[in-house]
């Protein structure tokens, strides 16, 4: 069931499974079940992060680096947006217009009650998660060093990195987390418990 917020339909999930208790007393099982959609979900963003490294050296040509770079990453935010999360984790989002013309920004995730009847395997869910977290990083980290090195015709490039991978990575920790009070509130616990762990340490040295 989804629950309706202010402006968007999300569905309030733990950030990690809810048979994550189950789980744990079973043996876990590393079989990816979704090869095919595992592969891509890699394969365009870490192609696009080679291509820009390795372009200098493939291409004297800006424009075909350009065009080829912005390519994969347009591959990829369709691929993991509409497949790779839907079949590795069995999270979606996506935009509907309702007939009053206003948008909806729809997070959901699916929720299993038995182990045994997951579609998604525990390695898949790191190959996702993975893929996901540290390629943003990457372009952030390019954007930086384009900015600082005033390599400025490189920059639209990696602002488009960062957006297009930056977008799926919040629409997919919207879905797991929940909605935008859930979001913050976890960010504030964490944050609270990493200040009190301080604290106590810094007394037990004292």
């Amino acid at each position: 069931m989804l629950r309706q917020d202010s402006n968007d339909d999300t569905e309030d999930v733990s950030l990690f499974d809810a048979s994550d208790d189950e789980s744990a007393r079973k043996p876990r099982k590393v079989k990816i079940r979704h090869p095919v959609a595992s592969f891509f979900h890699l394969f365009f963003r870490i192609s696009a992060i080679i291509v820009y490294l390795l372009c200098e050296l493939l291409s004297s040509s800006f424009i075909a680096c350009m065009v080829t770079i912005i390519l994969l990453l347009s591959c990829d935010f369709w691929t993991v947006k509409n497949i790779t999360g839907r079949l590795m984790v069995g999270l979606r989002w996506w935009n509907r217009i309702d007939d009053d013309g206003k948008s909806h920004w729809v997070f959901e995730a699916r929720k299993e009650l038995k182990q045994e009847k997951r579609t998604s395997s525990e390695a898949e869910s790191r190959i996702f998660w993975l893929g996901l977290i540290s390629c943003p990083i990457m372009w952030v980290i390019f954007a930086f060093s384009a900015l600082f090195s005033f390599k400025l015709k490189w920059l639209a490039v990696v602002t488009m990195g960062v957006v297009l991978q930056g977008a799926n990575l919040y629409g997919y920790i919207r879905c797991k987390v929940g909605n935008q009070s859930n979001l913050t509130s976890m960010a504030t616990t964490y944050l609270g418990k990493q200040f009190l762990k301080r604290n106590i340490k810094d007394d037990q040295i004292s």
